[in-house]
């Protein structure tokens, strides 16, 4: 995706933290553009990209410790605004002559906040206000030439420095919990940085269209169809920008919800009239799966047999029956498939399929319009380009399907229990219009067995785990507090209606410290 020319750049420098991505996303929910670049990005690089402001993020690390990430100090004289945020406030302070210190007392969680002297960050809101803090060391003196602004249980819990339009908060404006910061974020964008709100769905379509074209020329294209929004969306894009050199392959690996293949050929054959191509691979994705229990050797068989049926898929499929190879593959990766898939400066949590778990040796180039973008831009943009609601809203799903649904083995058995689970997850949770509130809701087949009673007699049988989540995002989530009328349904259907199953548990962990997926 190509920046669009007339749209501000606010740069993100990641000192380490998954909360850097979550910081670009709220600089674009202000409708400005951003990106995230790495901490050792030269700052010449940075100033020649002509951004209207610099974001620091948060990090790990303190920055008393050996090899703690560390910026060139040139950055604070080249002009361009920047503000610091946890880690990155600390490292501003420590750079230029002030001090932090451990001082025994940190400050983690929900903190109240007082506003003692003026600023333009907190121009017309509370003097007392509550934000999420999460830190061990504390700026205790702030340096030369900045004044402190807000307190804390530390003495220092913003600082600035309005002459070089350099700014810090101790705090995470970014995240939910800090309650007026986006407030505070647009402050410093479009007060301090005068960025310009014109990053919008239009210009993402715009930008990722040009991109497309630049990088397809007239060659023929392939994109691997799933049915969720995600593919959908890249579709979408690639053919609104290349037309009929694009071809569709859904690849029905047997590892899909109930009725899904169905729904596919329906929606994107019949109802949008694209060239789709339908692969029956049940089997061979069941083979290279049996005897797998390891979660990732599942998602990088499953990943390297995509690309193998798509490898097959591309011969002969060229634009208007040519008999040209495709070269191009289109895939739906998105910002956090990206993030947890590892990168320089973020440890890696799994591979995804679509990242993590591609073959060294395909004969793809990849076309990945969305791998920029966070789901909520990614459904945004799918309603400008006019994909029916229960596409554009439908919860995600994994590429790997299934398989990091089931824990263990993957068999044709438990792939058939669970469909019928899930089926029922999910009718129920619509019935209760919960459908949209939720992240995700949807069963997990643990392959374990326990001991039952039903009608009088023993039972051993799977058990089910309901797991429904609310996030903003799928760098964090919260489990869902379902009505317990709902869940008791929820058992009693699975029981009665699931050969195969005789308990049902409810998932109550959070991401972190779990993941959202059991695998």
């Amino acid at each position: 995706m190509l920046r669009p020319d007339d749209t501000d750049l606010i740069l993100v420098v990641d000192f380490g933290a998954q909360y850097a991505q979550l910081i670009a996303r709220r600089v674009r929910e202000a409708n400005v553009y951003s990106e995230i670049v790495p901490r050792d990005t030269p700052v010449a690089e940075m100033l020649a990209r002509r951004p209207r402001g610099i974001i620091f993020s948060g990090g790990p690390s303190s920055v008393h410790v050996e090899g703690a990430p560390r910026i060139d100090p040139s950055i604070y004289d080249s002009g361009v605004p920047i503000l610091g945020i946890c880690y990155g406030c600390q490292l501003i302070a420590q750079q230029l002559g002030g001090e932090v210190r451990r001082t025994g007392t940190g400050e983690y969680g929900r903190t109240e906040l007082k506003v003692v002297d003026s600023s333009v960050l907190f121009a017309n809101l509370p003097v007392e206000q509550e934000v999420w803090m999460s830190h061990g060391d504390s700026i205790v003196l702030a340096p030369a030439g900045f004044k402190t602004t807000a307190s804390s249980s530390a003495p220092v819990a913003a600082l600035e420095d309005s002459e070089r339009a350099i700014y810090g908060v101790q705090f995470h404006p970014e995240v939910v919990h800090t309650a007026r910061g986006m407030e505070i974020l647009k402050a410093f964008l479009y007060d301090v940085c005068g960025a310009r709100p014109t990053w919008t769905r239009v210009s993402i379509i715009e930008s990722a269209v040009e991109a497309i074209q630049g990088q397809v020329g007239d060659g023929a294209v392939i994109c691997g169809l799933s049915g969720g929004v995600d593919s959908a969306v890249a579709a979408a894009l690639v053919h609104k920008a290349v037309g009929d050199q694009l071809t569709c392959v859904f690849v029905d690996t047997g590892l899909l919800r109930a009725g899904e293949a169905e729904q596919v050929e329906e929606t994107f054959l019949r109802q949008f009239h694209v060239d789709l191509v339908h692969v029956k691979a049940a089997d061979r994705f069941l083979s290279v799966l049996a005897g797998v229990t390891d979660p990732e050797r599942k998602r990088k068989a499953i990943g390297e047999t995509f690309i193998r049926v798509f490898e097959e898929s591309a011969r002969d499929l060229g634009p208007k029956g040519s008999r040209d190879v495709a070269r191009f593959l289109v895939q739906g990766t998105l910002y956090p498939d990206v993030i947890e898939s590892g990168t320089r400066d973020a440890a890696k949590i799994k591979s995804h399929h679509n990242v993590g778990g591609l073959p060294e040796d395909m004969d793809f180039d990849l076309v990945e319009p969305l791998r920029l973008l966070f789901k909520d831009e990614v459904r945004a943009v799918g309603e400008e380009l006019g994909l029916p609601e229960d596409i554009v809203w439908r919860q995600p799903f994994p590429g790997p399907g299934l398989a990091v649904r089931i824990v263990g083995e993957v068999t044709a058995e438990r792939v058939e229990v669970l469909q019928r689970a899930d089926a029922v997850v999910t009718e129920e949770v619509k019935r209760a219009g919960l459908y949209r509130e939720l992240w995700q809701s949807f069963a997990v087949l643990p392959a374990v067995r326990s001991v039952g009673v039903m009608g009088d007699e023993r039972t051993y049988a799977y058990p089910i785990v309901i797991r429904a989540v609310t996030s903003d995002d799928a760098m964090t989530a919260d489990w869902a507090r379902l009505p317990y009328d709902l869940l008791e349904r929820i058992s009693s259907r699975l029981i009665n209606e699931v050969p195969g199953v005789n308990r049902v548990a409810y998932d109550i962990t959070s991401k972190p410290p779990g993941t959202i997926e059991w695998e």
